[in-house]
């Protein structure tokens, strides 16, 4: 079912939105070299509970995973990319991580993602392959307006990642989210335009480019949860929660 939201919902919507983004920037702030995987899921589960606000993860159990996920945050490095398990892991300088968070406050869920470098080191085409999913995420929101379609937003990111030479895997995309995180429509990560659903205001959706450096074929974990590069190849994931509005999309998932 597609979810219209009516304006109290919106309201609602902002508030965790904020909270979401503002969430992200502090544990990119706090994910440096030295700190574990584990320690990250444990500084979102008290950022949540903090804000009043209840995780999307820890009773998540879809058809897709290995029974309820059981954290609060989704942290993929280097070459996993969805779905990432926190494990006992410490992060090292050059390490490509993604931090993957939906939480939900008053009735309404928001979702988002950032991919970054954890310390200075800058392994070769990691910048370039994050910078194609966030340049990919801007052209998704740029056309995310009353009266366009779902297939005008894959277009636009399919468009922006095999430009950059990236292939492109349409197992997984963005959805739209609301009173659920994971809801209809499902928004594929490439398409052709003027095709599916057409947008309109009060319409949430989760738009989330994400690519693999060499392959667009995964592989999954024994954890039964993360999602791999099927070559081993870095990987990268940018996610936004946006409102469709009157005009140019609302992200309501940026820190305040």
């Amino acid at each position: 079912m597609i979810e219209i939201l009516n304006a109290t919902q919106l309201t609602a919507a902002r508030e965790t939105g904020a909270i979401v983004g503002d969430m992200l920037a502090e544990l990119r702030e706090r994910a440096t070299a030295g700190v574990n995987l584990l320690e990250i899921d444990a500084w979102a589960r008290e950022l949540i509970l903090a804000a009043g606000a209840e995780s999307c993860y820890v009773d998540y159990a879809p058809s897709f995973g290995n029974g309820p996920f059981g954290h609060y945050i989704c942290t993929a490095v280097n070459d996993a990319v969805l779905h990432g398990l926190p494990h006992d892991y410490t992060l090292r300088s050059g390490d490509l991580l993604t931090l993957d968070l939906a939480v939900i406050k008053n009735g309404i869920a928001a979702d988002a993602a950032v991919s970054f470098l954890v310390g200075p080191a800058r392994p070769a085409g990691s910048p370039e392959l994050i910078r194609a999913t966030e340049d990919a995420l801007a052209a998704a929101i740029d056309v995310a307006r009353p009266g366009n379609r779902i297939g005008d937003i894959s277009h636009a990111i399919g468009s922006v990642l095999t430009a950059a030479g990236y292939a492109v895997n349409t197992e997984f995309g963005g959805h739209g989210i609301g009173s659920t995180m994971h809801g209809d429509p499902h928004v594929p990560n490439i398409g052709r335009p003027g095709r599916g659903f057409r947008l309109r205001p009060g319409l949430l959706l989760a738009l989330e480019p994400w690519v693999m450096a060499d392959t667009d074929a995964l592989v999954t974990d024994p954890d039964g949860w993360t999602l791999r590069s099927a070559t081993g190849g870095r990987t990268a994931h940018s996610e936004h929660t946006v409102a469709i509005t009157g005009g140019a999309a609302e992200i309501l998932t940026l820190p305040r």
